[in-house]
């Protein structure tokens, strides 16, 4: 794998395992703060209405405290690089039904892991396609035939 700048950036992770809800719902959560600033991704956790937003915040804060405590970096100015819910173990139980019969329930688990990571160097901003414009020589505006129809109609109802 080629080597890039940005490998070189400090990461730091946290995990929770163990964390009773299914994979399913915990990464529906993680993808609303995956690429997002901390401060941004908090503010998303706290207004998430689903109960699997608590323990991911929790996750969140400790990778913080970890980046903080072992890197000395700030902790506003770290991004969520990854964010993802690996399975973890099934608990498997009964629940009786009619006749004789049973239906299962399997209560799932999940380990959650958020890896944070320092805001990457602001490079030279992009020029926008209007400043681009003008430095070209001719004005092209005129040149293109929506212009001359807009002319035309102008002067037919002058």
């Amino acid at each position: 794998m080629a080597a890039t700048p940005q490998d070189d950036r400090i990461r730091a992770h946290a995990q929770a395992k163990w964390v009773r809800t299914s994979a399913r719902k915990a990464r529906l959560v993680l993808d609303h703060i995956r690429g997002r600033s901390v401060p941004e991704a908090r503010t998303v956790l706290a207004f998430t209405t689903r109960d699997v937003a608590i323990d991911i915040e929790k996750v969140l804060r400790s990778a913080v405290a970890n980046a903080e405590a072992n890197h000395g970096l700030d902790g506003d100015d770290l991004v969520v690089e990854a964010a993802f819910a690996d399975e973890g173990p099934t608990l498997k139980r009964w629940k009786p039904r009619a006749r004789g019969r049973v239906n299962r329930i399997r209560k799932r688990m999940c380990h959650v892991t958020i890896v944070l990571v320092e805001k990457p160097e602001q490079e030279t901003p992009r020029r926008r396609r209007a400043a681009a414009r003008t430095e070209t020589s001719a004005p092209a505006a005129e040149a293109t035939p929506k212009a001359k129809t807009r002319r035309r109609k102008k002067e037919a109802v002058a």
